[in-house]
């Protein structure tokens, strides 16, 4: 008898999937257009968002029953069968669900997260013309992150892997009459693409090796050593080369900043719950891979590490408040892999939850700022603490949250990675004690600019005329603020009873428990790591609030850092001037250019010529003289007799 249970775990996909179709389909009908006599479209654009927030908000709901559903389970996988999805030779593939506490807290994450993101976009999107296509994209998007969440098997789990990238193309380039929305977009998909070369090769690589694509019968093979060391090693860093790609480490980090070109609910989402998550979520998927091979999980410690602290530098100088944002997003996943790098899988799913919160919350907030000013400009803003206080006030407690001070969610997730990292490798503990530093000082430059001193005016119109005075958002923009501030201050306390860690514990098979790093709260390092944060916005408050010294002498005396941070590294030069333009890449574009030129379209234009001019040839034949057919018509008879005697003589 089936379980009713799966069919509800599969509705929490198949809902948002259900309202993309929906939306598609009447628009591919033209339902969404006004007709052409005139009037009013059959569907409203408005119906677009109320449907796919009616989708997510069932799914939301159903996301907490399966959390309640785990829980009742002793923490314990919920246990469903596996279904035949494809069989081709010694090829067998079954699809099926991963219902545990690892993936029931990404459910309830990214169907809350997007319920609130889809609430607001109502208003910030509204009197756009693609708005039935932004619906149909997100609820695509919503959809893809959680069947990717779900799947059990590696190969079900890249199918939605890379419609999550799909869907990431399509929102960033949203408004592609734009140029720099067109180049993001491709961007964006190029360079993540690198990164899922990897992970498909490790796929092609453990199904040679073991015959399985189940991801818990890898982990099995991974913790019986039933495969060679080696193997276990390059799978996980293929593995780990699709999550570096999605999760933006260094050094496929380059396209998040760029994201940055579509709508401010999409960066939200992007950021706090679905394509970055993905990576990290991978990787604690795969964790008692890793955490079998010695050389793969110091990689993700120290590829961690470099991107915490290389992203945390860019926010210092980026003027741009939601590329501040971007980077800050960047910093933060560092911290997720160094925490999966210490063995820290449960501060690195808690801080991926805490994270979501105030992350999606100060990505809002920039779309409330900019809904008020007209730009993302952080120096043509200021002073909108008294203009926007609800903004202000939410933006504050997702900025202190950020930076890790107590009470707020961020200190309690920051605090258990970093206790993890000082029993397990302490070089790590520093890297991640000086990034909290240049958190404070990249968010308190953030706030200073934004909401203190006077207004600046914003940004200019096409005419020339300065945008109106700054004035809060509407309702429908605040009420997410306001809900995701209250987790964004209580979202820590989640773990304060180490119900969270038992929870994560028990998505891993038991014999993999010893490999967990389990970092008890000293109140040494939760100090350290207050005070660091705080003296980083102290920092920031001396030289862009009382201005004891002017930012412009702290750039000339750093020189030639901010130059080089101004840059970002020279990174993007290159990757596209040098090896796209010059480099192998650019050699290998220039065969293949002559290759589609004069072999490809060679030999469909010589298959053209030939099929002319023999057509040409038989055209010759129809004269028109009726004795000429009829001469034809006696020698093919008696041609066909002659071949019949030859075959089969009397």
């Amino acid at each position: 008898m089936p379980d009713i249970r799966e069919g509800f775990v599969w509705a929490i996909m198949l809902l948002p999937l259900g309202s993309f179709a929906v939306i598609s389909l009447l628009a591919l009908l033209g339902l969404t257009r006004p007709p052409r006599g005139g009037g009013a479209p059959v569907w409203n654009a408005r119906f677009s968002g109320h449907l796919t927030i009616m989708a997510v908000f069932a799914a939301f709901l159903l996301a907490l029953w399966s959390l309640e559903t785990v829980i009742a389970n002793d923490n314990a996988r919920v246990g469903f069968g596996a279904h035949e999805w494809v069989t081709v030779g010694l090829l067998h593939v079954d699809i099926g669900i991963t219902l545990d506490g690892l993936s029931a807290i990404m459910l309830v994450v990214v169907t809350g997260v997007s319920l609130l993101v889809q609430f607001y976009s109502q208003e910030y999107m509204r009197g756009d013309e693609g708005y039935n296509r932004y619906y149909a994209f997100m609820s695509l998007f919503t959809a893809s992150m959680l069947g990717l969440v779900l799947a059990s098997s590696v190969l079900q789990l890249f199918v939605f892997w890379e419609l999550v990238g799909l869907c990431s193309y399509l929102l960033i380039g949203f408004w592609f009459h734009r140029d720099a929305a067109r180049r993001a977009a491709t961007k964006a998909f190029l360079v993540t693409r690198f990164g899922d070369l990897g992970f498909l090769i490790a796929i092609l690589l453990i199904w040679s090796q073991t015959g399985t694509l189940s991801i818990a019968g890898i982990q099995e093979v991974a913790l019986t050593g039933a495969v060679s060391s080696g193997v276990i090693t390059w799978f996980a860093l293929g593995v780990f080369a699709g999550a570096a790609g999605k999760s933006a480490q260094f050094p496929l980090h380059v396209w998040l900043p760029d994201a940055m070109e579509g709508p401010t609910p999409v960066s939200a989402l992007i950021h706090a719950a679905t394509m970055v998550a993905a990576g990290v979520y991978l990787v604690a998927r795969f964790f008692p891979v890793f955490a079998s091979s010695e050389e793969a999980i110091t990689t993700v410690a120290a590829i961690g590490s470099i991107t915490a602290i290389i992203a945390a530098l860019l926010g210092i100088v980026a003027t741009d408040m939601k590329r501040v944002m971007a980077y800050s997003t960047i910093s933060q996943l560092g911290y997720m892999m160094m925490g999966l790098g210490v063995g820290g899988l449960v501060s690195a799913i808690f801080h991926l939850f805490t994270h979501a919160f105030f992350k999606s919350l100060l990505f809002l907030g920039a779309g409330s700022v900019n809904h008020a000013t007209g730009t993302f400009d952080m120096r043509r803003m200021g002073g909108l603490r008294k203009y926007m206080p609800v903004t202000f006030a939410t933006v504050l407690v997702a900025s202190l949250a950020l930076v890790g001070v107590f009470p707020f969610a961020g200190f309690w997730s920051k605090d258990e990675i970093m206790a993890d990292a000082w029993d397990d490798r302490k070089w790590v503990f520093f890297v991640a004690l000086a990034g909290v530093f240049l958190t404070g000082l990249y968010v308190g430059r953030m706030l200073i600019l934004t909401f203190g001193g006077e207004y600046r005016g914003g940004e200019a119109t096409e005419h020339g005329e300065r945008h109106g005075e700054p004035h809060e958002s509407p309702p429908v923009m605040l009420l997410p603020l306001l809900l995701l501030a209250v987790m964004a201050a209580l979202a820590g306390f989640a773990n304060i009873n180490d119900d969270f860690s038992h929870l994560l514990e028990g998505s891993v098979p038991e014999r993999a428990h010893a490999l967990l790093t389990e970092g008890h709260f000293r109140l040494w390092i939760a100090f350290a790591s207050v005070a660091a944060g705080l003296s980083g916005l102290a920092v920031a408050w001396a030289v862009y609030g009382l201005k004891v010294v002017q930012p412009e002498s702290v750039r000339n005396f750093a020189q030639p850092l901010p130059e080089i941070l101004e840059n970002k590294y020279y990174l993007d030069a290159l990757y596209e001037d040098v090896i796209v333009k010059r480099g192998l890449l650019g050699g290998a574009a220039i065969l293949l250019s002559l290759w589609d030129r004069y072999v490809i379209d060679g030999t469909v234009n010589g298959v053209a010529r030939v099929a002319g001019w023999t057509s040409a040839q038989l055209r010759l034949a129809q004269a028109g003289q009726a004795q000429l057919y009829a001469t034809v018509v006696f020698l093919g008879v008696v041609g066909a007799i002659a071949g019949i005697l030859v075959v089969n003589p009397p």
